[in-house]
């Protein structure tokens, strides 16, 4: 065991706000299931500030969690002017899917815009693997 364990990484609350773009939608085209689709939707995109805060570089591991699931997906720095710190946008995909709450609220559609998350940096250099359908 080595002192590492006992040092806790650093936190950050984070409110996933999913999208789609038309370089997922067109790997989407070729396979839900191949590396093309992966790189464009196991992704979270953050202001540098909180990948600051979260000591992650640009492409760097993130695991992301709440009492619904937990994902590991890449961490890029977002391209948007305006800050947006506390906010990460992902594209609509089974990794941000994998966090949306069941709960409908009486409307009978999850929340798949607002995922509320605690973000932070992981050894585990893999992102998590979405089985294919059978």
């Amino acid at each position: 065991m080595g002192f590492g364990q006992f040092i806790s990484k650093p936190e950050v609350d984070i409110l996933i706000v999913t999208h789609r773009n038309i370089f997922q939608n067109s790997a989407l085209e070729s396979s839900r299931f191949s590396v093309e689709y992966a790189e464009q939707s196991a992704v979270i995109m953050l202001t540098a500030s909180d990948m600051k805060k979260l000591q992650v570089e640009n492409n760097g591991s993130v695991l992301l969690q709440n009492k619904w699931g937990k994902v590991v997906v890449r961490a890029r720095q977002s391209e948007e002017e305006k800050e947006h710190n506390g906010v990460g946008y992902m594209v609509n995909s089974p990794w941000s899917n994998m966090l949306v709450s069941p709960e409908t609220n009486g409307t009978g559609v999850p929340d798949f815009k607002k995922i509320k998350v605690t973000a932070s940096s992981t050894e585990d250099e893999d992102v998590t693997v979405i089985p294919a359908a059978k």
